[in-house]
């Protein structure tokens, strides 16, 4: 699957996911939330960002479980882990950390073992 993002084509895979992760923009995020149908809003793209820097640290995406470990300490309106990760569930419907790591241009994530 390809897509336009500001008149330029953008190259995905099969399951939409960068070819090319220097093609991110927060324009092709946008696309791709469009398409997916999620709105995008300030905790959405908190966790785009994180994801992004994540990846340039440790060249993989962040599992679940990590995510949660870094970041609910942090957050001072979630007190536990089980009700940041409700939130999350509640922000990407199906598969958050697929869903973020195809917003924020990252490969497709291993499973989580």
């Amino acid at each position: 699957m390809n897509i336009y993002v500001e008149g330029n084509l953008i190259k995905t895979n099969d399951q939409g996911y960068l070819v090319h992760l220097d093609d991110w923009s927060e324009s092709y995020a946008l696309e791709i939330a469009k398409i997916d149908n999620i709105n995008l809003f300030t905790d959405h793209w908190e966790l785009i960002y994180y994801f992004r820097d994540y990846y340039k640290v440790n060249l993989e995406c962040p599992t679940m479980h990590q995510m949660l470990m870094e970041l609910t300490p942090n957050i001072k309106k979630f007190h536990n882990k089980k009700i940041y990760e409700h939130h999350i569930y509640n922000l990407f419907k199906f598969d958050p950390i697929h869903e973020i790591c195809k917003l924020a241009g990252l490969p497709m994530p291993q499973p989580d073992t």
